[in-house]
């Protein structure tokens, strides 16, 4: 009954927030509620609906000036100085988590001009830097590790797993975060993934060493949905990690394993992609593995590299070769 009562209660929340005209004296806050329960947040992946929640509430909470709580400021007085002290604090925890955090605000933003509640949009004003393409890449040895330090301690075994994950699979850490073990087949060693950004479904083998890892996950957090959770020893609640909390992780490990602290987990897809190119795998087949729709989409993954250019030079000369002959 509590349940019902409950699904009830959101449906009807759902469409009075639907329903509900904005105003210029309605806070950010009310404008975060309005718009996570409108059509074009509903429309979105529910990774994409994880990922733009996290980042309304942490924006919401954010400090500006006189201490006022970017959330509490009334969209008639919301304007550029407090959006670019926001962004500015939120540049300490990378810029594309600011970049991030500043889009998803303008989406909302959007809404409230088109119900007129505001007549300019102060995203659209701020100094968005650009974000670098970054060009760094784990060597297989980094990698290894890594994976040895994090699961040669408990507290950092469900990390591991997420980038040993997100390695071998050249996939982002934000699925591999909320991947649940309805995706797996571990008897039949393969992963069946919908990736949150787009949709795309891949299917991919599991290796010999990863499996094992996942069977012992298995054994530890099988009754819970996802596969690398976040539990909270005092109260056996648990939830996915969000992205700060696992960056700051991964960096504890790297700092312990004495690793570059250059390496971020953002890396670890590009470092699949450039060892499979490496490895003499063709496009099409990388595209199998990473899901992208189009040969043009990988190549800001890749990383040009004396082994890449060799293989291809090999395979050029040997043609040749074979062709005077």
């Amino acid at each position: 009954m509590g349940t019902l009562e409950s699904n009830c209660e959101k449906d009807m929340i759902h469409t009075m927030a639907k329903r509900y005209t904005l105003k210029g004296t309605d806070t950010l806050d009310k404008l975060a509620q309005v718009y996570m329960n409108s059509d074009k947040f509903i429309d979105l992946s529910g990774g994409s609906q994880v990922s733009y929640e996290s980042h309304i509430i942490k924006a919401l909470a954010t400090k500006v000036m006189n201490g006022k709580l970017l959330g509490s400021i009334k969209l008639k007085a919301i304007n550029i100085s407090h959006i670019s002290n926001a962004y500015a604090q939120w540049r300490k925890n990378g810029l594309r988590t600011a970049n991030l955090r500043a889009a998803v605000l303008s989406v909302m933003f959007k809404l409230a001009q088109q119900q007129l509640a505001m007549m300019h949009n102060p995203v659209s004003l701020l100094d968005r830097k650009a974000t670098k393409r970054r060009k760094v890449k784990w060597t297989q040895a980094q990698v290894k590790l890594f994976l040895d330090t994090a699961y040669g301690d408990f507290n950092y075994r469900s990390i591991g797993l997420i980038v040993h994950m997100a390695y071998e699979w050249a996939q982002r850490i934000g699925d591999m975060r909320n991947l649940q073990w309805s995706s797996l087949d571990l008897d039949a060693q393969r992963l069946d993934l919908e990736q949150s950004k787009r949709g795309v479904s891949v299917h991919i083998p599991i290796s010999d060493s990863l499996t094992a890892m996942l069977r012992q996950q298995h054994k530890d957090f099988g009754h819970l949905p996802y596969v690398a959770p976040r539990v909270k020893a005092r109260t056996g609640s648990y939830s996915p990690y969000d992205i700060e909390e696992i960056s700051r992780l991964i960096n504890q490990v790297i700092d312990i394993a004495g690793l570059p602290n250059e390496l971020t987990a953002m890396d670890l897809r590009r470092t699949a992609i450039t060892e499979m190119v490496e490895a003499g795998v063709d496009l099409a087949g990388v595209m199998q593995v990473s899901g992208h729709s189009s040969a043009n989409s990988v190549m800001p993954y890749l990383v040009n590299t004396l082994r890449g250019a060799t293989t291809a030079q090999n395979k050029r000369w040997s043609k040749r070769d074979d062709s005077s002959t």
